[in-house]
């Protein structure tokens, strides 16, 4: 798919940056037009991936997390979230429900809510070098008003 408009942003894993990066994430998807409910769906979904590079990837430290936004032909929005830290060792168990690397806090349903808000959902990981997790939610055209 064709590349019509991108964004990427780069932050430190402070939990402070996860809001800033939902909220530029749902700017950038209004030009696709979505509803309220797509963009609520998107900024859960943005909010959840970086979440998760911020508690998981850097438990012990302070990392890089990038936010890379394209907007693709077809009224579709691209939103990759990659970490360099920790990785994950077994992605298909992470992305069990209830599963979870994290504290007795944490419910384990990062990669569920991301799954259940976009239209597809691609992580990859690789052990001590980081994650990435690459989401693509398809606009519906809305009738001209």
């Amino acid at each position: 798919m064709k590349i019509e408009n991108q964004v990427t942003l780069e932050f430190p894993s402070r939990s402070a940056n996860e809001g800033f990066a939902r909220t530029a994430a749902a700017c950038f998807a209004a030009q696709l037009d979505p509803t309220l409910e797509e963009v609520n769906d998107i900024k859960t979904a943005v909010s959840e991936a970086v979440t998760n590079a911020i508690v998981h990837a850097y438990p012990d430290t302070l990392g890089k997390v990038l936010v890379r936004l394209r907007i693709r032909e077809g009224n579709a929005l691209e939103i990759m979230v990659k970490d360099w830290g920790v990785g994950i060792a077994d992605v298909e168990r992470a992305r069990t429900p209830l599963f979870t690397t994290g504290s007795e806090e944490r419910s384990g349903m990062g990669f569920t809510i991301m799954e259940s808000f976009m239209d597809t959902l691609k992580v990859r990981s690789t052990p001590g070098k980081g994650t990435s997790v690459t989401m693509l939610r398809r606009i519906a055209r809305r009738a001209v008003r």
